[in-house]
């Protein structure tokens, strides 16, 4: 039978999970088992925020809204070890496999999952949302927590754990692929290394790579200059500085590019395209073409 359940990243701000979870069974979500992600008790904020929600359940129950459900920690760490804080590519790769590792588990116990990432670290959310592309489907939702800002002042630090349905506090549903349905291989593999993920989305972009080479080799020495300047996310003006050209000259270069990316691509002339559709399609091809130098 399938469960629903909701996984909550924690700061110092422990409002928001009460707030989403409120939202979520106004709505009717039958929620089962609510999941804290959170970084160590050490730090005093998360201990106090900690010590707010846990008193928010007695006996498996969730009081506010007399809903059976229970409630359970999830200290984002490894080998026993809870990082206080993230503060290097380590430390990230560490929570991606602590959400990785916990969302592999519901799905296999085939849960809906609603992740709600207002609360905590913002780099908690961005790698809880990666997390969730890799292995959800498409039942389950990513959600941010709108608060209106007088009672967001209010209800800072937990001095609010509840709010009336009038007060504006609302749910914003976040846009989600759940690419693992496309591509069934990627579920397991983001279980085996973070590599493999990476390996197997470069087999995937193979396509785009040869798209891109084709517009490389079609362009003029100065073209392909530019065309690598926008690649790394510079605007037009900038190119325009690091280049020594003008503006006019930019944009003259740009859109032949992009009329040889929309052939490329196979785009229409309704599809619209700018200068950060450069950027997305080409960084990791000049980042190769760099490898490979």
């Amino acid at each position: 039978m399938t469960r629903t359940v909701v996984v909550a990243t924690v700061g110092g701000q422990p409002q928001v999970v009460t707030f989403a979870l409120d939202a979520l069974l106004d709505q009717g979500v039958p929620v089962e088992i609510v999941y804290l992600l959170h970084l160590s008790p050490r730090t005093p904020r998360v201990a106090a925020s900690l010590r707010k929600l846990l008193a928010e359940w007695e006996d498996g129950r969730y009081r506010a809204r007399d809903h059976l459900c229970r409630v359970e920690r999830i200290p984002l760490g490894v080998d026993g070890h809870v990082l206080d804080d993230i503060r290097s590519q380590g430390d990230a790769r560490v929570v991606l496999r602590s959400v990785q590792d916990l969302l592999a588990d519901l799905k296999r116990q085939d849960c809906t999952v609603h992740l709600c990432v207002a609360g905590g670290r913002r780099m908690i959310a961005l790698l809880a949302v990666v997390a969730a592309a890799l292995l959800s489907d498409h039942r389950d939702r990513v959600w941010h927590l709108y608060t209106p800002d007088p009672i967001r002042e209010r209800a800072a630090e937990g001095a609010i754990m509840h709010v009336p349905p009038e007060a504006g506090v609302r749910l914003v549903q976040v846009p989600l692929i759940p690419w693992s349905e496309y591509f069934p291989g990627l579920r397991s593999l983001a279980l085996i290394d973070e590599g493999a993920v990476e390996r197997h989305l470069r087999r995937l972009s193979k396509l785009d790579e040869a798209r891109c080479r084709a517009v490389f080799e079609a362009l003029s020495p100065r073209r392909r200059a530019v065309l690598q300047a926008f690649a790394q996310g510079l605007s037009p003006q900038e190119v325009a500085e690091r280049l020594h050209i003008s503006l006019h000259t930019v944009n003259s270069h740009k859109t032949v590019i992009l009329s040889e990316c929309r052939n490329a691509w196979e785009l229409d002339e309704s599809t619209r395209l700018d200068y950060r559709f450069l950027r997305d399609q080409f960084e990791l091809f000049f980042a190769r073409r760099a490898d490979l130098a």
